[in-house]
């Protein structure tokens, strides 16, 4: 079933791998004309920016510098919502659907375990991520000793690495509210939500107090918290984020297991 559920994602992954892809060249390849633009682009220069912008964009900060550009320009936010939506769209063809489309009520009927049934789906959605993120991050990192960005593999890594568990995590709600459900619209209208207000949380919610402690169950503030471009890999932010994505996988095999399918 693993297999079979990689080969439906086959096209739709490998889509999202040359997306991405060129997401990073494209931007990363300008890096070498930013650095020699201090005034356009340095910290002075950023810091002449509203106030409620720079807390939207993660703080704006110097762009002539390796780890600021890829901070605020790659991973802060285009990169993190890109490898949602991959995640999103790859889980909903995993329970929901394929019961819209009617096709789930004859794979339910075959001798297969319905637990086993969505532990494979998950699987299969985790490897998947797992290879858009692997060849995402080889192209970072050959265009940033290409552009001479100055940010070591190992930070790369452990930035990148967010970026996976980010998506695998909103994956996982996709995946437990489709079998909780059946209903694609829903499952990407909770994550979509979400995702939108755990990042305004964390970063204009910064400036507003009654909303500051919300960034708790935000998955934004485990992701970014720990500036892993700067301090490496944030371990502790890091397995919170995976353990939230297997209580939400084992969330969604009860869910499926007593439901009915079609109802």
């Amino acid at each position: 079933m693993i297999a079979k559920s990689l080969r439906d994602y086959r096209r739709s992954l490998i889509g999202w791998a040359i997306g991405l892809s060129a997401f990073m060249m494209m931007y990363l390849g300008v890096y070498s004309s930013i650095k020699q633009s201090p005034d356009l682009y340095g910290a002075q220069a950023m810091a002449k920016f509203p106030g409620a912008l720079k807390d939207l964009m993660g703080g704006l900060q110097d762009f002539t510098s390796g780890a600021g550009y890829l901070q605020s320009v790659v991973y802060q936010l285009f990169v993190p919502f890109l490898f949602i939506a991959c995640a999103m769209l790859a889980a909903n063809r995993a329970i929901a659907q394929p019961e819209e489309a009617g096709t789930l009520e004859l794979i339910v009927t075959l001798p297969i375990d319905r637990k086993r049934l969505v532990l494979d789906r998950f699987a299969a959605l985790a490897l998947g991520l797992l290879a858009v993120a692997a060849v995402t991050l080889l192209v970072t990192w050959v265009m940033a000793e290409a552009v001479g960005i100055g940010v070591t593999f190992d930070r790369i890594l452990a930035a990148h690495t967010g970026v996976l568990l980010l998506g695998l995590f909103f994956g996982t709600v996709t995946l437990a509210v489709g079998a909780a459900t059946g209903r694609r619209a829903l499952a990407t209208a909770v994550v979509g939500g979400w995702a939108l207000l755990g990042y305004v949380v964390v970063t204009i919610g910064k400036s507003v107090e009654a909303i500051a402690w919300l960034k708790w169950v935000s998955p934004f503030h485990y992701y970014a918290e720990g500036q892993p471009l700067y301090q490496g890999l944030p371990v502790g932010d890091y397995l919170v984020l995976a353990g939230a994505t297997a209580v939400l996988a084992l969330t969604a095999v009860l869910a499926f297991d007593r439901r009915d399918v079609g109802v």
